[in-house]
């Protein structure tokens, strides 16, 4: 499903991800190794593999079991990225990685740490991304990237949070009617995601269908810039003015249980969008999910891009850990994903 664009939004189509090196991820962590400990820390380049099966290759040739290798946050495959893992080797010395590793995963450093890498523990991402056979007015173009550098986007989930044609919603559906039972952990966890994900997207577009997405509302709750933090406060010009300077951000709800903290139309208007998906809000609560937030504005800092040549765009930007690149991408156009589209056809 496309969700809504805002007026911004300029019409280029074009290619992404022809080559592996079109999508470039590299991670910013939030943790300094120590130097010592039992835990090897290893910066890893990896290209055209996902993260868990190059975990499943550290863990084989460390021979100990999958679960002692972790790492901060999931990479796409169809990339060329950069990322820590932690690998569990408690007075044992590190195997030689390079000589057992493909040649598709490269050990760029490796550090001793006292802790191992724990989900969450980055700053966030770099990209820099690659549009190929691009169609487009390039003053059109540079307009829309100057607008986002200034505004942000709004803050979707990505697409393939839902699973190639919302397979992950379906199956959320169904487990939610009692017609499936998951039984694997990481899959029961992926269809909660995807629910809330969902219901998230579905009111975060309604607002930018109203152009409210990027300014504040009586009823809305916010969230501090650089921070989880939320809170709710009747609006006055003085929270008007926080958001217009973006040291406070709208925000739209992540549904579980609890009370609603927003009020008034934008209450009836986040219970509108869970009525409307009953049977998903109503097993996210079920299955014990808590009421949570999140921002409906996305800032894209260090945004810059150039012209390779005049159908290639190159672009570059930073996005804080829980945001996509896709977000970026949905505001400049409509784009094939030649991985997506070479795997569809060898289906």
């Amino acid at each position: 499903m496309q969700f809504q664009k805002t007026d911004n939004a300029s019409a280029m189509t074009g290619n992404i991800r022809t080559i592996n090196e079109d999508f470039q991820v590299d991670e910013i962590p939030d943790f300094e190794p120590s130097g010592d400990g039992e835990h090897a820390c290893l910066k890893i380049r990896k290209s055209g593999q996902n993260t868990e099966w190059t975990g499943k290759q550290l863990a084989d040739i460390a021979g100990i079991a999958r679960r002692d290798v972790s790492y901060a946050g999931l990479k796409d495959r169809h990339a060329v990225t950069t990322q820590w893992f932690s690998v569990w080797l408690p007075g044992k010395p590190s195997p030689n990685w390079s000589e057992q590793l493909p040649e598709s995963i490269e050990v760029l450093e490796e550090v001793r740490h006292h802790r191992k890498v724990r989900i969450g523990t980055l700053r966030g991402n770099r990209f820099k991304l690659v549009i190929r056979e691009c169609v487009c007015d390039k003053a059109a173009v540079d307009s829309t990237i100057e607008t986002i550098r200034k505004q942000g986007v709004p803050n979707y989930f990505g697409a393939q949070r839902f699973g190639r044609d919302n397979h992950n919603i379906q199956r959320a559906d169904a487990w939610f009617s009692g017609d499936i039972k998951p039984k694997a952990r990481h899959q029961k966890s992926m269809y909660l995601s995807a629910a809330r994900s969902w219901l998230f997207n579905h009111y975060l577009s309604e607002r930018v269908g109203a152009k409210t997405w990027d300014s504040a509302l009586d009823g809305d709750v916010f969230q501090l810039d650089g921070s989880n933090s939320c809170f709710y406060e009747s609006l006055t010009d003085t929270l008007q003015k926080r958001v217009d300077a973006f040291d406070l951000h709208p925000t739209g709800p992540m549904w579980g249980l609890g009370e609603l903290a927003s009020r008034d139309e934008v209450n009836a208007a986040e219970n509108r969008i869970a009525a409307q998906f009953s049977v998903l809000s109503a097993g996210l609560e079920k299955h014990g999910l808590k009421q949570d937030r999140r921002s409906l504005r996305l800032m894209v800092p260090e945004l810059s891009h150039q012209w390779l040549a005049d159908d290639v765009l190159e672009l570059s930007f930073r996005l804080k850990p829980g945001s996509y690149a896709t977000s970026v991408l949905q505001e400049l156009g409509d784009f094939t994903d030649v991985n997506e589209l070479n795997k569809s056809s060898k289906d």
